[in-house]
């Protein structure tokens, strides 16, 4: 996790009374670093007993290069805030994830005009895949493994229906691919509700994977007569809890 952050030149301490760059030579306590942060999520790795030198800019946006080695009977932490010169070295005893979830099926944000319906799902497919990507299917509950596997739907990922704007969104490895685990959720719902047409449009973009087919679909996913498949979906999404089954 720790190695996976960094590599993403995210680096953000959570520190008591830090303002700027400040020179830190503190006594052993424990130190935050954010690791996931959004609507269902407050995530953040733990050193434990820590102490932490050198200078670290707390609004610094930008490149670090970071080193990580055993100290005696500690580990070290170094990280270089590039572009500000500064360093700063955090030894620390054990790292924990330290992790509180909250309920998203009843939050959604959106910031792009039309659609809405679609974009506000969108959201809750996206901050469900957040949790499992980054925390693991541990903290998921059953219902939520399977739901997640929208998130490899395009008709109802970013792809289609983004909630945000471009410069603004995480990109995933080849996101117009869909999972065999996205059919047979979506066909199941279909079927559930009896919707004979989306069913079949299902089972076609099955056999015709590519983007034309995806938005074809997403389109018909908008028309008030296939509304029973998204309201199916959202309220799956509400009634999947934050609590492990």
């Amino acid at each position: 996790m720790l190695k996976r952050l960094l590599s993403q030149n995210e680096f953000e301490l959570l520190l008591p009374d830090q303002t700027g760059a400040k020179e830190k030579n503190t006594d052993k306590t424990d130190i935050r670093l954010v690791y996931q942060m959004n609507d269902t999520i407050e995530s953040f790795l733990v050193f434990k007993e820590a102490r932490m030198t050198g200078t670290y800019k707390e609004d610094y946006e930008g490149a670090i290069e970071a080193s990580f080695y055993r100290d005696g009977d500690d580990y070290a932490l170094v990280v270089r805030q590039e572009e500000e010169d500064c360093v700063v070295t955090i030894l620390f005893k054990t790292l924990e994830l330290e992790t509180n979830l909250y309920n998203y099926g009843d939050i959604a944000h959106f910031w792009r005009k039309g659609y809405e319906n679609l974009r506000q799902l969108e959201f809750r497919i996206a901050v469900l895949w957040d949790k499992y990507e980054y925390l693991g299917e541990a903290v998921c509950n059953e219902e939520e493994r399977k739901l997640v596997q929208l998130a490899y739907f395009p008709p109802l990922n970013y792809t289609c229906y983004p909630a945000v704007s471009k410069q603004y969104i995480v990109p995933r490895d080849n996101p117009w691919i869909p999972s065999d685990g996205a059919f047979s959720l979506m066909k199941e719902m279909a079927e559930q509700v009896g919707d004979r047409k989306i069913e079949k449009w299902i089972h076609f973009y099955e056999r015709y994977p590519y983007p034309v087919v995806a938005r074809c679909l997403a389109v018909l996913l908008h028309r008030n007569a296939h509304a029973k498949v998204v309201d199916l979906i959202t309220e799956r999404l509400k009634k999947s809890d934050i609590r492990l089954s």
